[in-house]
């Protein structure tokens, strides 16, 4: 898996404004799960997450073990140690039908939103699993997040689904879009990589 890591950070060594992008690490998980604690106390409009109880240190832990045993990316965006904001990706359906298909999750720390690092974070995550062999890309996005809407829309992903008052949070009701896009050849071509 070392490979993968290393093939990871070569493929995202972007930088913007300082910013690299790479394989997250056991020691990124605290500054992970403090950005995503701040998503899921947050209201509608932000990136307010759809779990009831918060995961603790350990269960981001062990997700991230699970994402990387199965080549799933899973990137931060980091500034000189200090963790911006971080993206991965889980299937997007267990069947096997559904193994060239995955479902995406970006989080900006607070005090970075707006400043391009979920743009950073998304080009590199949409690169990395074209090159790890997946072929769609679906995003679930609160519909009362629109800067996250355009981001998507920026990137070519297509509005593929809408389910209104999916969710109950904060005291009411919200929608949800439901976003996809190809990734490298999409359906064009049969899968030469076989996941």
């Amino acid at each position: 898996m070392a490979e993968l890591d290393d093939a990871t950070d070569r493929l995202v060594s972007s930088q913007v404004a300082g910013v690299a992008v790479r394989a997250s690490r056991d020691d990124d998980v605290e500054a992970m799960l403090a950005i995503y604690r701040y998503h899921a106390r947050s209201g509608i409009g932000s990136l307010g997450s759809y779990e009831v109880d918060e995961p603790q240190l350990e269960d981001l832990k062990r997700r991230r073990k699970n994402m990387k045993s199965h080549r799933l990316p899973r990137l931060v965006a980091d500034l000189a140690g200090a963790i911006l904001g971080y993206a991965y990706v889980v299937p997007f359906r267990e069947r096997p039908a559904y193994r060239y298909a995955v479902k995406h999750s970006i989080y900006v720390h607070h005090a970075h939103l707006h400043q391009g690092i979920g743009r950073l974070l998304l080009a590199a995550l949409i690169d990395a699993c074209a090159a790890a062999g997946y072929r769609q890309m679906i995003g679930y996005i609160d519909n009362a997040n629109q800067p996250s809407v355009r981001l998507h829309e920026s990137f070519g992903f297509k509005q593929v689904g809408y389910l209104p008052s999916i969710s109950f949070k904060f005291g009411q009701w919200a929608d949800m879009i439901i976003v996809q896009r190809s990734l490298g050849p999409g359906a064009t071509t049969k899968p030469d990589i076989w996941l």
